[in-house]
């Protein structure tokens, strides 16, 4: 039985996080080895207080996706940010081989990073409702209709298990490094740290 080989996440260079992730099989649904790879997934998520995570992200190329914005998390923004990208808080999803599914037009652009991409985040667009089927697990329903902040957390871990990262998506211009000032306040003399 293979084991999830990381605790941390994979970075950009990495291939696992180009290749597009496998089916789980039937068989493999409800297999020990399989709810080690999502128990160690939803520890990382939440070691690492992000709010998605697929599997090629911990080096496992197989279709599976979680997602979590834990009632908490509201207290990192301001007010008026959370209301604007339509965040809210989304129990504990868990999907194996997920399927996506656009319900709206309308656009959403909004700053995004990666954990696979550390210390950057740029303006991507989102659809802002999709819906979400697969095998849930941990209590999950096998589909979910996600809109604003939510929708975009679905729509940029199903990118993950297609091989796409979100600087495909994003508006380059807004490339930035997160901690620049800081940088710049410490005379070059700083890190971007990958673990926790």
């Amino acid at each position: 039985m293979s084991v999830p080989p990381y605790r941390h996440f994979t970075q950009i260079g990495d291939p696992v996080l180009r290749q597009k992730a496998e089916e789980v099989s039937p068989e493999e649904i409800d297999s020990l080895e399989i709810d080690l790879i999502i128990d160690r997934m939803v520890k990382v998520l939440r070691h690492y207080d992000c709010v998605g995570v697929a599997a090629p992200q911990i080096g496992i190329p197989k279709r599976i996706i979680v997602m979590e914005f834990r009632e908490g998390k509201q207290e990192q923004f301001k007010p008026e940010i959370y209301e604007e990208r339509k965040m809210s808080t989304l129990p504990l999803a868990v999907f194996v081989n997920p399927e996506l599914e656009i319900i709206s037009s309308q656009l959403n652009k909004h700053p995004e990073g990666c954990m696979s991409v550390r210390g950057y985040s740029a303006q991507v667009e989102r659809y802002d409702k999709v819906r979400v089927r697969g095998v849930g697990k941990l209590g999950t329903p096998s589909e979910m209709d996600l809109e604003g902040w939510s929708a975009r957390i679905a729509q940029h871990e199903v990118d993950h298990l297609n091989g796409t990262i979100y600087v495909d998506r994003m508006d380059i211009s807004t490339f930035n490094c997160n901690s620049w000032e800081q940088i710049n306040a410490a005379e070059g003399r700083s890190a971007i740290w990958f673990h926790k």
